[in-house]
């Protein structure tokens, strides 16, 4: 997970099925990264990154300064309050991560630890820029959570309401990402890729090791592309 200069994998700028990335987003309203993700690629083409997150994972997510899980926060301080970073290890099943080029969302695969599959997960985010090490965005609150039955619902109202009271994103910024979510559900609406695609019924490569986190994990890429 070196920067070596190139702005997206290997040779031809793409990454092999099996090689290690960081999945990171950046603080909202900050300065640097509150999130990373080893990740491992499962597939790197013009049109689809997916990539999948081990059980057990080691990551970095935020935590109030009190050590408070974010989640358990009160929703009217949550994003006022002083929040450190911790390494921490991805309980519970792994994830299937799927983002397209310039699309600001990324559709994630949820199972039970026996493979039964549960549901999809877009999250509106920043669309990604890639570097050699792996791929950045920023977190958008808002989501939507997607059902074998066709049916979704929005996901995180409050947050996003919260965020934007909070000053982490102007009216202007909160109106785009509502327009990218309704572009999603037409997306779900017609049961385009990748809903449509049977990524439900993938499973990992047994051999593939589970990603370290690196020293380094919140290095500034050298080059960065979309």
């Amino acid at each position: 997970m070196t920067d070596n200069g190139r702005t997206g994998g290997g040779e031809g700028g793409r990454w092999a099925p099996g090689e290690q990335i960081l999945w990171r987003y950046r603080a909202n309203g900050g300065d640097g990264f509150h999130i990373c993700r080893p990740v491992t690629v499962v597939r790197d083409t013009d049109d689809l990154l997916a990539v999948w997150m081990a059980p057990g994972t080691e990551c970095v997510k935020p935590v109030m300064a009190s050590g408070t899980p974010v989640h358990r926060e009160p929703l009217a301080t949550r994003y006022t309050k002083p929040r450190a970073l911790r390494r921490d290890h991805w309980s519970g099943a792994g994830v299937l991560k799927l983002a397209r080029p310039g699309e600001p969302w990324s559709v994630w695969l949820f199972w039970e630890p026996d493979w039964t599959f549960r549901n999809w997960y877009v999250n509106l985010e920043e669309p990604r820029t890639r570097w050699s090490g792996g791929v950045d965005s920023e977190d958008h609150f808002l989501d939507l959570s997607v059902y074998q039955d066709r049916s979704w619902r929005w996901h995180d109202e409050d947050e996003f309401a919260q965020a934007q009271a909070a000053g982490l994103m102007s009216a202007e910024q909160a109106a785009g990402v509502r327009d990218a979510g309704r572009r999603a559900i037409e997306v779900i609406e017609r049961w385009g890729p990748p809903f449509s695609d049977d990524w439900q019924h993938w499973r990992p490569d047994p051999s593939w090791p589970v990603p370290a986190l690196p020293a380094d994990w919140d290095r500034t890429p050298a080059h960065v592309s979309s």
